[in-house]
Parts: C-alpha cells; structure tokens; sequence
C-alpha cells in the first residue's frame, strides 16, 4: 500500500482541526471524492450537535494560517466540515454570538492579544484555539494572565499546538513561507544577530512540524559549515529533548507510522540539509516543464495563477479580462501533467479533449438528443433509462470540460510568454550550456532579436558564468557587463555572483545527459496543438481560439534531456550509495550525521550568530562552523534510503522538486517490482522564481558589496 504524501496527511491533521480536534469518522480520502469537485458538498463526517445537525462555526486564521489551509483546501471542502464564514483575524470583525470560533494562528504577542480582544467581546459563543506551532512557555502564561484578567477563561473550550507551520503546494513539496529574503540574511553582513537566530529557530520550528505531520524521527545529513549545520543541531536537540522529556510524545500517539518506533535507521527517511550556494542554477535556469513554465511565466503563488483571456473569443476586440486559476490536488489533468515537458502537455490536452467529445456524443446518442444542453429540456424523443443515466454523468463532464477549458487558456498564455520571450532557446541554450563559447555568448547577449525580456538574458548568463571551466578576465567581463546593460538588464547581482562563484564551483555536480536531446523538424512543431487547433477550435468556449496557429508557428518542440542536477545526486549518494558516482560520494563524503535516537550520533548547537562571524565559507556574513558535529562511520554512510526530505535553506526551486520525482520515479521503477519505491519529499524556506531571487536577493547582495 502506497504511503500517504505530505499533503494527503496535512489534509487531515486540518480536518481533525475543522472537526474540532475529534478524529475523522472515515478516511480523509472521502472529502477529495468527484462530488467536491463537481462544486458539491463533499462527504465529511463532521461532529454532530444533539439535533443531529453539524456543528456550525465561524474559522478566523492570521496570514499564515490562510496560506496553509488555502493551498490543501477549498471553501467546499470547509463548508463540508462545517465553517460557514472564514475570516483574518487582522480584518475588522462583527460579532457572531451564537456560533463557536475555530482558530488557526501563529503563537505570538500580537496575536494572542487579538484573541483575547475577541473573547472580551464576546464576539463568538465560545472558542477553540490551534497554534501552527508550539506556543513558548512565557507566552502561554502572558495570555493566561490576560485571560484571567479579563475573566474570560470560560470561552475557551480548547487550546492544541498543531505543528502546521508550512505551506503544502504539491503531494510532496512544502514551504515554510518565510519570505523571499532569507538568502539575502544569511549571506549579507548587515543581517542583525538577532535576525539571523530568529529566522534560523523558525527554520527549526518549520522542519520539526514537518516531520511530525510525518509521523516519523529521520536521519539528519548535512556539509559541514554554514545554516544547514547550525539547523541540523538545532533540529536534532529538538527532537532528542521532545523524545526524551515528553512522556507521551508526539512520535509515540496513535497515527503515526508504524517504523517510528523501530530502531533501524534504514526504515526511517533520511534529512538531508543544504545551503542554498550548494547550486544557484535551479534559481535561475529556464525550464520546459509545465509546472516550471507556469511558475515562471505566470508567476505561481499558492497554487493560484492568474491569465488574461479575451473576452469574446469571437471578437478579440473586445479586449482581455484577468481570470484566476488554482491549481489543486482535484485538477486530474495539473495532477498527471505538472512535472511533463510542455509539448507532451499540448498532446495530451488533445487527447483529453476527443475523449471528452466522445464521451458526450455517446451520452447524447444513447439518450437520443441531439447536445449535452438537450438533456436539460423536456424532450419527448428521450429515453427515460437513458436520460436519468446522461443526467448522473453530466456534473462529471461539465467539470472535465471546465478542467480543460482552463488548461487550454493556461497553455495559450504559457505559449504567447515562450514565443514572446523565446524561453525555447533560452532553455536549449542552458541544456548544453557548458559548450557555449565567449564569443557566443557575447554575440547572444547583443542580440536584440533574442526575447523581449533583459532578465532572461542575465539568468542565462550567470548559469553560464558559474557553470563554465573557462575562465572569465576582468576586461572579458566588463564586456559583458556592457553588453547585458545596452540589453537592458540591471548587472548590479553579478558583484555577488562572482564572489559566490568559486564557492559553488566546488559543491556544483555537472551531469552528462543519458539520452540525447529529442528534437522534432520544423513540420512536426508541437503537432499536439496543431491538431487541437484544427479539430477543436471554436467547440469549446474559452478554447484556443483562430489565431493559435500563429501563436505556435517557430516555438520549438523538444523534449529535455535526461539529467541530474546537482542536489538530486547529492540525494542519489545518499540515499542509494552504490549506485551513485564516485564524484557524487566524494562530495557527501564529509556530510554529518545526526540520529535524534541515538544517544551517541548528536551535535553541538551554538547560537547561529556566532557562527557567521567566523565566516568558514568565504562569503561575507555567512554562518560559519562551530563544534566538529558528528563524523558518519563508514557503515553510516554506506547506508541506503527509501525514503527522504530534501530541505534547502535560502530558497527553494519547482526545477529541483521535479529533478527529484524524476529521480525517484526512474529508479523505483528500475529496481523492479519487489523493491521499496522511492519517495522524495522536497521543502524549502520558501519557493522563489528566478526574477524575485535574482531582483530581490542576488542584487541587493550585490549593492552591499560594490
């Protein structure tokens, strides 16, 4: 039986919340069933009052609250368990005296004090108080005293630590949504001491959610040096105090998994920590996966996008509206084709579609009408048998059509941003990028004809410039400089790239592509949707519309070759060590060990700031190493993994998540039937587009060192 992802168990630590802390009465599959997300109801199971009715509540969340539950759950699946108003609880707020208030929030003063604001009010009936992590102790006794004063203690019917602080965006990709500027504090000298030791606790605080959402005490492996060893301490005392001081600890309660308790490391998964500069590149680079390509081009936040569409596909004159998407776990088609390269995309929203056509013209010609919107009408040529079974099935084709319909208008806006800015060449530039010579990336970055977008420029050529064995005189690179600012682009990032570029040269892992790249001749160009085009266009509305063929002629169809990146072989020779290159081992070689269980494999935890100042890695204001950590024996490292959570602290990329399913998907199905599939769960302090990390970070690193 498959083990649940990460999200499929955050899912229903949420519903034992909405539920009001009482267990689940059926699986949480039952909530994510066709029903929901036909727009009815799901079948939850929630608490019933006396009357036999659920148990009506008002759900009052702070921003990071709404981020979780936004991402896993939509107001259908809230209203199933019962919420029938959600609200922040910074926003302005009437009283709703009968009806009790459920609470998902951060443990701070600030919070704490709206709380109390509310129950001396009385705004609700009575209320039911979660915090997304473990409330400290003297705030605990802060808001005791606050209560006590107030004398409003008896609203209160529940108070629970939830450790639910991260974001869930994929099955097995999390954020801690700690904001796009932790690259920048743990490498500029100007971050405060103080600063660093909170974002680092919080970082902390985030993983030991993680994994006790997954119900289960990893081995911890990291580099020596830097944040990803200061919270690989940091997180193994945590866990080694909660096992040893909690008397019925969290690991230990009913729900976890069964292998927690054993004491064999390889049934448990592997922690692997790495600081960002182990590989910039996945930051930066142009991808031609679905999921990336949306990430970039139409900047993908919480699963949400947003895509401008004509108003009359009929008359484009009419001009464009914004509509906004979500992409979730519902959506068959987001869920088979997210990690796909685009043109295997475009084949398949063909092949969807002529099955949806078919599907329809069976339905209406068994029921004898003549379209879906006959069967809606008294007609008196219908067949009764048949028109009740055309009716069952029509929610079920109205939401795969309105699925495809979305996809269509996704693909459409993905496609005019590929041609508008050539993302193509770009992408099949960096797919051989360390055969690109001086002189031609000279030339491509002086010519005007190469996208409409500077910054696509500067990204590809800070991948070639860390990536390159060539080596890069000062006059060389003030040419290039020269050239990317008469392009347009803002150089002031590559004052930091090229301190940082000898540092991530050593930890970079080049691989040679195990497939040779597949391009299509120019008369096969996305054939896919060509062929939508030509059958389809004008069946459906919101579909392509005439003017597709002109959007796809010259975009190239190709797919990636097959390779590594980076983290995804540092993963490979750590979870699979006999099947990983020499290179690769003697790079982790070094890695620490930390076994929470074990009373011998442990850590030092020194505070944070004091690491950086002995600035270890040669980056100005970078955290440095205290404390030797613990070595691995060589069995220790030899050791195999199923099983593992790949954490990169200073932000996260979609290119290096879908490297790992990749990953992992190839080699379970290489190692045969019988063997344990891999799993790759991937998280990090925040998943950041390469403009963001670029503008946001790298420049005003940038800024700080000129």
């Amino acid at each position: 039986m498959q083990s649940q992802s990460l999200r499929d168990r955050q899912v229903a630590s949420l519903e034992k919340i909405l539920n009001l802390n009482h267990a689940s009465l059926e699986p949480s599959t039952v909530h994510h069933d066709p029903a929901a997300a036909n727009g009815l109801i799901p079948k939850a199971t929630p608490i019933l009052n006396s009357d036999g009715d659920p148990i009506w509540k008002v759900l009052v969340f702070d921003n990071l609250g709404r981020d979780v539950i936004s991402s896993v759950l939509r107001v259908n699946d809230l209203r199933g368990w019962g919420v029938t108003i959600h609200l922040n609880l910074n926003s302005p707020r009437h009283p709703i005296p009968d009806v009790p208030v459920l609470y998902l929030v951060e443990p701070t003063a600030t919070n704490l004090a709206l709380i109390n604001q509310d129950l001396s009010k009385s705004l609700y009936s009575e209320a039911y108080i979660n915090f997304l992590s473990s409330i400290p102790r003297p705030l605990m006794e802060d808001f005791a005293a606050q209560i006590a004063e107030a004398g409003t203690a008896e609203s209160i019917s529940q108070v629970y630590d939830q450790y639910l602080n991260f974001v869930v965006a994929e099955p097995d990709l999390f954020s801690l949504s700690l904001g796009k500027e932790t690259y920048w504090a743990l490498n500029s000298a100007n971050a405060k001491d103080e600063e660093i030791d909170t974002l680092v606790e919080r970082i902390v605080s985030g993983l030991f959610s993680v994994v006790v959402t997954m119900g289960v005490i990893p081995i911890i492996r990291c580099p020596r040096g830097g944040a990803a060893e200061m919270i690989a301490a940091k997180l193994d005392r945590k866990l080694r105090d909660h096992i040893l001081n909690s008397k019925d600890n969290l690991f230990s309660s009913q729900g976890q998994r069964s292998s927690t308790t054993g004491s064999t490391p390889s049934s448990r998964p592997v922690l692997v920590i790495v600081d960002r500069n182990v590989d910039l590149i996945p930051m930066l680079s142009h991808s031609w996966t679905y999921q990336s390509l949306v990430h970039d081009v139409l900047k993908m936040h919480l699963n949400r996008i947003t895509v401008e569409t004509p108003i009359d596909e009929e008359n484009p004159a009419k001009g464009r509206t914004k509509r906004a998407y979500d992409l979730t776990s519902k959506d068959f088609f987001w869920s088979r084709n997210a990690g796909v390269p685009f043109p295997q995309v475009a084949e398949d929203i063909d092949t969807e579609l002529t099955k949806y056509k078919d599907d329809a013209n069976e339905i209406t010609q068994k029921a004898g009408a003549s379209s879906l919107e006959d069967l809606q009408t008294d007609n008196p040529n219908t067949s009764a048998q048949h028109l009740k079974a055309a009716i069952t099935l029509l929610p079920e084709l109205r939401e795969r059509k309105a699925v495809l319909d979305m996809h269509m208008n996704i693909a459409t806006a993905l496609l005019k941003g590929i041609k508008d800015r050539q993302l193509d060449n770009f992408f099949q530039i960096e797919e051989n990028i360390t055969k690109q010579t001086k002189a031609m990336m000279l030339e491509l970055l002086n010519d005007s004809s190469k996208g409409n977008q500077p910054m696509d420029k500067l990204r590809l050529f800070i991948i070639w410039f860390l990536s390159t064995e060539q080596e890069v005189s000062r006059a060389e690179m003030e040419r290039f400089e020269e050239a990317l600012t008469k392009a347009g682009a803002d150089t002031t990032a590559l004052v930091y790239v090229k301190k940082v570029r000898e540092v991530t040269r050593m930890t970079m892992m080049t691989s040679a592509p195990a497939q040779p790249a597949q391009q299509s001749t120019g008369g096969e160009l996305f054939k896919g949707f060509s062929s939508i085009s030509n059958r389809l266009t004008g069946q459906l509305p919101g579909a392509l519309g005439t003017n597709f063929e002109n959007l796809i002629s010259g975009v190239k169809n190709f797919l990636p070759v097959n390779k590594d990146i980076t983290i995804t072989k540092i993963v490979e020779s750590l979870m699979d060590p006999t099947s990983a290159s020499s290179s690769a081992i003697a790079k982790t070689e070094d890695y620490l060990y930390f076994d929470p269980r074990s009373a011998n494999a442990r850590g030092t935890t020194p505070a944070p700031s004091q690491a950086r100042h002995q600035q270890a890695s040669g980056i100005p204001g970078a955290l440095g190493s205290l404390g030797p950590g613990t070595q691995a024996s060589f069995g220790q490292r030899r050791q195999g993994f199923s099983e593992a959570i790949v954490f990169t602290v200073g932000g996260g990329s979609m290119d290096e998540y879908g490297n790992l399913q990749d990953w992992a998907k190839r080699t379970s199905a290489a190692s045969g039937a019988t063997a344990p599939k891999r799993r790759v769960v991937y998280g990090s302090t925040e998943i950041v587009n390469a403009e963001d990390f670029v503008t946001g970070e790298l420049a005003r690193l940038g800024q700080e060192d000129k």
